[in-house]
């Protein structure tokens, strides 16, 4: 984990919760990715919408090619969150 502050799921109010309760929605969870990014809330909604841009947009890769390949390379950049 980072170390710089992030707030829990149990913490978040307002503009958070909502970015948790959508992540939640999408992920069955909260990944520390996202809590990296609690501090900001218009910037997590913001990489939030080009992580699903990214994922889901029309591409000659499939959505399980994709995630293969982001995890190849968080593997690879030794980053696992």
């Amino acid at each position: 984990m980072a170390w710089i502050k992030t707030i829990e799921p149990s913490e978040a109010t307002g503009e958070l919760k909502q970015e948790y309760d959508k992540a939640i929605a999408r992920a069955g969870k909260i990944f520390n990715i996202v809590k990296l990014q609690s501090l900001h809330p218009p910037i997590l909604r913001g990489s939030m919408e080009l992580y699903v841009a990214a994922m889901h947009a029309p591409s000659g890769l499939t959505r399980t090619e994709r995630e293969l390949l982001a995890t190849v390379v968080s593997w690879a950049n030794q980053c696992f969150y």
